[in-house]
């Protein structure tokens, strides 16, 4: 890496760790702002994701504010163990990934404090809500649309991104033997058949795809890929190395030709694609306004997915390919809404020209180009290199 980059790497690492004090405190009871002006509500999922980064800063302001918001949650969460998607109110629940990542969450800080028995009531109590999760009463557990971080896009029944942070909570917490039979079950071929088997059970695998499916229920399935999910499987071991190279091949390759369609000139892929448009049979009508082709979570670039994505890339010891997209990241997380700042950190940006169309100073935004920057730096994956020696 040039001397440039590495300057430019720095300057955006002070200017994420700025961001996220500046969000360590805000008006809801005292706990971190989701974003530094436009969202100042602590949003459960995105403080949870931003764990990832704060856990690697070793700033006890930082790890005081996080510490808080896991106390919080825990005092917030429903007497059956759901875990509420704003932190401070009992009342807003309905989420399918905020309760396992609550507990990814808290597997990560016990790492940090070497605490294992931190939040263990809380814990337990998420554990078995989770369990009641499986519609089947097995291992996968089941969904409703939009009810993930995608709130403007369908997902159904067994969603890839969910299935993932589960695996990945249950081999932080020790709990081996049940992750592994998650990992069976998600190396099931989804069923594309018109009739489903008494004894047949669909899984994630695509027959002619490397990548898992973005979610599969019974005869139903979707083969659009999910970056955050599958990059989130690479990263915890859910992928042999074998599959999580050959997934990271075909991401490059599709990438590749969106950019020669003109769709794609970020050198950092969207979070979700092929794109739903309008003609297609999973579009659905309110996507004219909120999730439109290359938009939002139907195509937008993340910056904290894309954070997950190179520290996939590092876990499948991909280290230049890593290094390209951190220094990509890092041009990108300059762009921003508001002209006085030097990096936005934004929410989202169009993958066509890298345009800011979300909030700046977004806190998972922040604390995932820490967690990436980190990764390349040290050619490791913290929190999560134990738990893919079950992947070899």
């Amino acid at each position: 890496m040039n001397s440039e980059n590495l300057l430019l790497i720095e300057s955006a690492k002070k200017a994420a760790l700025e961001v996220l004090l500046y969000n360590s405190e805000g008006t809801f009871h005292g706990l971190p702002r989701t974003a530094a002006w436009g969202y100042p509500e602590p949003y459960t999922r995105d403080l949870m994701f931003s764990i990832f980064g704060i856990a690697v800063t070793n700033n006890p302001v930082l790890i005081s504010s996080i510490r808080n918001v896991l106390e919080k949650l825990a005092e917030t969460q429903s007497e059956k163990g759901h875990i509420t998607s704003l932190v401070h109110d009992k009342e807003d629940r309905g989420a399918s990934d905020t309760t396992p990542l609550f507990l990814v969450g808290v597997g990560i800080f016990r790492q940090l404090i070497d605490d294992p028995e931190f939040l263990e009531t809380a814990v337990n109590k998420a554990l078995l809500w989770m369990e009641y999760q499986s519609p089947t009463n097995q291992y996968l557990v089941a969904q409703q649309p939009t009810s993930d971080w995608r709130d403007e896009q369908w997902v159904l029944g067994y969603g890839l991104f969910v299935n993932s942070l589960v695996y990945t909570y249950l081999r932080m917490l020790g709990q081996n033997k049940r992750a592994e039979n998650v990992r069976v079950e998600m190396d099931r071929f989804a069923i594309t058949e018109k009739k489903m088997h008494r004894h047949v059970h669909e899984g994630l695998l695509l027959k002619n795809k490397p990548y898992y499916a973005l979610w599969s229920y019974k005869i139903l399935c979707s083969e659009r890929f999910d970056l955050l999910g599958n990059s989130l499987a690479i990263l915890s071991g859910i992928s042999s190395q074998e599959r999580s190279e050959e997934i990271i091949d075909w991401i490059e390759k599709e990438c590749l030709a969106m950019k020669e369609k003109n769709v794609l000139k970020v050198d950092l892929p969207p979070n979700f694609f092929p794109f739903v448009k309008p003609e297609d049979s999973d579009w659905n009508e309110r996507y004219e306004l909120y999730n439109k082709p290359g938009e939002y979570h139907n195509g937008g670039i993340w910056p904290f997915v894309c954070g997950i994505y190179i520290a996939a890339l590092v876990a499948s010891k991909n280290f230049s390919l890593a290094e390209e997209k951190l220094i990509a990241l890092t041009k990108l997380v300059t762009r921003s809404n508001r002209k006085n700042l030097e990096f936005g950190f934004n929410e989202w940006h169009r993958p066509e020209n890298g345009k800011p169309e979300g909030q700046d100073w977004q806190t998972w935004s922040a604390a995932l180009y820490l967690y990436a920057a980190k990764c390349v730096e040290e050619k490791s994956t913290p929190y999560f290199e134990d738990m893919r020696k079950y992947s070899l």
